[in-house]
């Protein structure tokens, strides 16, 4: 359905006192953190293109990083676009997209391409959403 992104299970605050070394801390920040693998934009507003339509897969999503904000843009019919804070109502972890939907590695709450709603838990409020529309072949801003 969407993306295969892998994803990575960030460590609670008990398994890096167990860990007990700066190194482990480091990767376990990198891993909630979302990594750097996805397209930075800056200076962008209303009107300005975030990503092409046909780079985000129908049923999938798309990440994106917008002035630092990571944003998750979906595609629940083949000519819709929404898009949604990549921010876990829950902690705060990074959300990514994976065949699931939008999950979070963290605690491994649920939430849904469409909607933003949270599917499943721990976390039970919606993902924030970030206006989007389709104009002609790409997704703005709004």
């Amino acid at each position: 359905m969407g993306q295969d992104v892998p994803v990575h299970r960030c460590f609670s605050r008990r398994d890096l006192l167990i860990a007990g070394s700066a190194g482990a801390g480091a990767v376990a920040v990198a891993a909630c953190g979302g990594g750097a693998d996805v397209p930075e934009l800056t200076g962008v507003g209303s009107g300005d293109v975030v990503v092409p339509l046909s780079e985000v897969p129908a049923g999938g999503a798309y990440e994106v990083s917008i002035d630092g904000r990571r944003v998750v843009v979906s595609r629940p019919t083949e000519d819709t676009a929404v898009a949604f804070a990549a921010r876990c109502t829950h902690q705060g972890c990074t959300v990514r997209a994976t065949e699931e939907g939008l999950v979070c590695p963290c605690h491994g709450s649920v939430f849904d391409l469409g909607d933003g709603s949270a599917l499943h838990g721990p976390a039970t409020g919606p993902l924030t959403p970030v206006g989007v529309a389709v104009r002609g072949t790409d997704v703005v801003l709004t």
